[in-house]
This record gives C-alpha cells, structure tokens and sequence, in this order.
C-alpha cells in the first residue's frame, strides 16, 4: 500500500501524518508513507486544498481533517 500525505507543513497536514501513522499500527496494516510537501507535486493531484490523501495513487480525501473512524474506514475501503 502506498499513502501519500499532500501539504506544505501547515498544522493540519503533520495532525493527518500523524493520524495516518497512528491508524497504520493500530490496524496492523504496513504502508509505504510519504510526505509531498512541493507544491507542484500536490498541485498534479488536482486538489485545491490541503491536506490530501493520497492512496494507491487515488485522492481519496482533500481540504480537511477525518476523524479516526473516517481515516480507518478510508484506509479500509482502498487497501
């Protein structure tokens, strides 16, 4: 699994990283994690806004922060 976190350092983007990593472990799922920070880069995905999620090279959330029950059924649904 490849998960992308999409943001230029803004608090909300390192909250998100964090969940993300959290959620991994909790799950007991194993995940290639990177930071996109250039803004070209997140840009290509097509998202106005940040942060981004990016999994298995689909945007799969933009604009805001999930909760916990959000993220894991995200992460769930497009393992």
């Amino acid at each position: 699994m490849e998960i992308k976190i999409l943001g230029t350092g803004c608090a909300n983007c390192k909250v998100l990283e964090k969940m993300v990593y959290n959620v991994l472990a909790e799950m007991n799922i194993s995940a290639n994690v990177e930071k996109v920070e250039d803004i070209t880069k997140i840009m290509s995905y097509g998202i106005m806004q940040t942060p981004g999620l990016v999994i298995n090279k689909k945007v799969v959330l933009a604009g805001k922060l999930p909760s916990i029950k959000e993220l894991k059924e995200i992460i769930e649904k497009n393992k």
